[in-house]
């Protein structure tokens, strides 16, 4: 078989094909089913990294640029932009599919096998309210997986593949609300599922609803960092001039994974030294400058995620920035996290809301929640989608690995034989 099920996500990847019957997500770093989506540029000229390795690279403080959240950038008008990666100039349309040809390559080595058929996984969408962009996205990332050596290349909805995979373990008929919650986007999808349906090649008119909003974890990354990290560097301080703050641009692209390298741009730091002869505090705008010059944006990213990670299992957190300045913490409690992000749970709230009328249903009628996806572990997230549908049992997927799992299954389905 050279099917296999490709999702590649905003904050990581999986890669599978079916072993024995089975779906099976391939190790691609030493024991790991999954790998993270970024990628290292070393700065002297010593190659490129992808995944953890990319990562411990970085934060060891190897010379170089990291770039991650990859995917966020489909649908926009970066993908074509061209950015200094190491001692070239590439375009994000590039760095993506270096990263996809590199974890295909490493999937084929693992698995002894060529791989030339996929099912890539895809958000419901790519860009809320704008279908010629979507659709874009979507061409963009066939084009890449072609050009990286797939032959047949086609697309399932990731919650409509973890689906799937959920399927796999029930013994009656049921209908489930799945909730996708990732990196960069909050999908659902409302299913009819059933051991007898399972073996069926066309599962369309089991599908009552799909939708979905560009909301994921690195959202909830940004809007805490915004609120609590940022006001450290000058984020929202008082300008000399009467009436005026520090601008916001600076921090907003600080703030966001994808937008990180920006501040890195020349004429950046010169624009800053200027705010900070004008600022009212002009020591955090040292602060702001030190990350600029070491290009540490992506430590304080990785901080500020690790923390919101944390808050999922504790009621606080500590941020250390002592790398920073010495001293300089920062203690964040989960009160803190709903505060700051409240609103992103909501809204995501209101889609699953909006996906119950487009499927024709009400919670009364949906049997089981299927959660998977890294953000579904934040506590006010999970309790805002139970309150969408308050009967229906709670139940917890392969947080990383379903929407692969599924996506496999459904690959060989499509290009090979039923399971």
């Amino acid at each position: 078989m050279s099917a296999c099920g490709l999702d590649f996500g905003t904050s990581n990847t999986t890669f599978g094909h079916v072993v024995d019957g089975v779906p099976v997500l391939v190790p691609l770093e030493s024991r790991h089913p999954t790998i993270p989506s970024a990628v290292f540029f070393n700065r002297d000229g010593g190659g490129v990294l992808i995944g953890r390795n990319a990562m411990d690279e970085y934060v060891d403080g190897t010379p170089g640029r990291l770039m991650r959240s990859l995917k966020a950038v489909l649908g926009t008008s970066l993908i074509d932009e061209v950015t200094q990666v190491g001692r070239e100039r590439r375009t994000f349309r590039d760095v993506i599919a270096y990263y996809l040809a590199s974890v295909k390559r490493r999937a084929e080595e693992v698995a002894g096998r060529e791989f030339r058929d996929v099912v890539h996984g895809r958000p419901v969408h790519f860009v809320d309210d704008d279908p010629d962009a979507d659709r874009r996205a979507q061409e963009i990332l066939e084009d890449i997986a072609r050009k990286v050596g797939f032959r047949n290349v086609t697309f399932q909805v990731e919650p409509i593949a973890a689906a799937f995979d959920y399927e796999r373990q029930i013994a009656r008929e049921e209908i489930a609300l799945i909730a996708d919650i990732g990196g960069g986007t909050s999908d659902f999808s409302i299913v009819r599922l059933g051991p007898q349906r399972h073996r069926q090649a066309d599962r369309q008119d089991d599908i009552l609803g799909n939708d979905g909003v560009r909301i994921g974890g690195t959202d909830f990354d940004r809007k805490l960092s915004l609120g609590l990290v940022m006001p450290l560097l000058g984020h929202g301080s008082a300008m000399k001039r009467a009436g005026l703050n520090a601008p916001t641009s600076y921090f907003h692209d600080l703030a966001t994974w994808s937008n990180i390298n920006r501040m890195y741009e020349r004429g950046v730091a010169s624009d800053i030294r200027n705010v900070r002869r004008e600022a009212m505090q002009p020591k955090l705008f040292d602060r702001l400058l030190r990350v600029l010059e070491e290009q540490r944006g992506h430590t304080l990213a990785i901080d500020v995620e690790q923390s919101k990670i944390a808050l999922s299992e504790t009621a606080k957190a500590a941020l250390s920035l002592e790398w920073l300045e010495p001293r300089l913490k920062l203690a964040i409690s989960r009160t803190d996290l709903v505060h700051q992000t409240g609103d992103l749970a909501e809204t995501i709230g209101r889609r699953i809301e909006t996906c119950l009328k487009q499927a024709g249903v009400t919670a009364a009628d949906i049997d089981t929640v299927f959660l998977t996806g890294g953000s579904v572990q934040l506590t006010h997230v999970r309790r805002r989608i139970a309150d969408c549908v308050p009967g229906a049992r709670i139940v917890d997927g392969d947080t990383f690995g379903a929407v692969g799992k599924g996506l496999t299954i459904e690959a060989h389905r499509r290009f090979g034989c039923s399971m």
